[in-house]
């Protein structure tokens, strides 16, 4: 079997990441000393270095890494739309690897993959990645944005939502509907993003208030199954006249679990989902929703990543909206 970069890494006792670089004559983030200790790993194994990926190091290469997380939801995909568009403006060609969902090792994984070919750029489209993959990800030296996931770090740049926004904005225009017992169900409350929505929607509720009680908030990952789970929590006769969805997904869970009960949408029951794809208009009655700029995002992404101001560039949000349907 053939050597690889990891088979040297190995022997080296270094990262991929680092002989990818020096195989690829990068002259950053190494020692001569770490350099002569790589080559002579690569000559003892016998490793053949691929043209193809010879190429893609040098600054001929034409293609963008995209890394997406496996979140059964299905907002990616006019990001992912967003992206290609502009990659086709770009002359550049696009490679999808998926990262898992909340899993460190397909994260490492789908990461040695990219950086072993050495891409031009990489987005990072909804991935929570694992801290124990900061450093490999900093290490590899090739651009990088996060798409649709508010960051933590804040030495990594993404392109997102205000999650805190959403939450509280849901709050604002069910209130205005004349609401008052309201709902938030199938957030990650354990992630970061998750948490600032369920803070946006607590200090919402506290800043006009409102009373607020444990039960009314059910956590899960965003899924269908989560909202059917919620509504299955809230009971035939809740007391809740409004729930926020955390994704279109979820709030088609409760919709039609709610159905089950005999309850009625909007008659009984409000229901505001967060995302607003086109899942939205294929339910009747159709899901008003908090819209994210998903294709806004992927554009936006692409175009820095490719653009000479990458090293400035730090964050953004792009905009949230109330669409009006049915379901409210």
């Amino acid at each position: 079997m053939a050597a690889t970069i990891k088979d040297i890494a190995k022997m080296a006792g270094v990262s991929p990441a680092t002989v990818s670089r020096v195989l690829s004559n990068q002259r950053e983030f190494y020692s001569e000393k770490t350099a002569k200790k790589v080559r002579d790993a690569a000559k003892q194994l016998g490793y053949q270095r691929n043209t193809s990926a010879v190429e893609l190091v040098t600054r001929k290469s034409r293609v963008i890494a995209v890394l997406v997380s496996s979140t059964q939801t299905n907002f990616s995909n006019p990001i992912l739309n967003g992206i290609q568009q502009q990659a086709e403006a770009h002359n550049l060609s696009v490679m999808i690897i998926f990262a898992g969902e909340n899993k460190p090792e397909m994260q490492e994984k789908a990461l040695q993959t990219v950086i072993e070919r050495s891409v031009m750029g990489i987005l990072l489209v909804a991935v929570d990645l694992d801290p124990t993959n900061n450093a490999l990800l900093e290490s590899a030296n090739i651009p990088f944005i996060f798409i649709s996931m508010t960051m933590k770090n804040a030495n990594f740049p993404f392109i997102s939502s205000n999650d805190f926004d959403i939450g509280y904005q849901a709050i604002k225009y069910l209130i205005k509907k004349g609401h008052t017992k309201i709902g938030f169900a199938g957030t990650d409350l354990n992630s970061f993003v998750g948490n600032l929505r369920f803070e946006g929607y607590r200090d919402a509720m506290r800043d006009n208030q409102l009373a607020r009680k444990a039960e009314w908030v059910c956590g899960g990952h965003f899924t269908y199954e989560d909202g059917l789970k919620a509504m299955r929590q809230y009971g035939q006769k809740t007391e809740l006249t409004a729930v926020i969805a955390s994704s279109d997904l979820v709030g088609i869970g409760i919709l039609n679990q709610a159905n089950q009960y005999g309850i009625r949408v909007p008659g009984n029951l409000a229901i505001l989902t967060v995302d607003g794809t086109q899942l939205c208009d294929i339910v009747r009655p159709r899901l008003s929703s908090v819209t994210q700029s998903f294709f806004e995002m992927g554009v936006k992404g692409m175009d820095m990543l490719v653009s000479e101001s990458i090293k400035e560039f730090y964050s953004m949000y792009t905009p949230i909206n109330i669409v009006e349907r049915e379901s409210v």
